[in-house]
């Protein structure tokens, strides 16, 4: 696969300072459902804490995209669910760990009226590009 083509800027288009409005790639599609802040036990990261449990959701993203052969510089999208949009600095805090800002997804944010269950906070899924070996 080549480099992935990052748009922050489309003509016409407001450009963007979290994400890339548009990420263009070739190869094998990964798929990663949402991820919640649990950990390998089920047991739950960071109650009430937004920092703690987006830490949690990150390194889950992390060992799921390692299962399929692939990492976070095959993110090409991220969708976060969130229960206030409050929690998206801590979210933004997470990602920068993991992505460089010259290598930012497509992204996009759902305030959601719960998730499945209480105490989660947030719930994020990714698609991932990596090349054909």
């Amino acid at each position: 696969m080549s480099e992935p083509t990052r748009i922050t800027a489309p003509a016409g288009v407001f450009p963007a300072a979290q994400y890339s409005h548009v990420v263009m790639a070739t190869g094998r599609l990964v798929a990663v459902s949402g991820q919640l802040p649990l950990d390998e036990e089920g047991g739950i990261v960071g109650e009430g804490d937004a920092a703690a449990q987006a830490r949690q959701v990150f390194e889950n993203l992390r060992r799921c995209l390692a299962a399929a052969g692939a990492g976070f510089d095959d993110v090409v999208k991220l969708t976060y669910f969130v229960t206030d949009t409050a929690h998206l600095p801590a979210i933004r805090a997470a990602r920068a760990a993991h992505i460089p800002d010259d290598r930012l997804p497509a992204c996009s944010a759902v305030q959601v009226a719960a998730l499945v269950r209480p105490e989660f906070l947030m719930e994020i899924e990714a698609l991932a590009v990596v090349s054909e070996q």
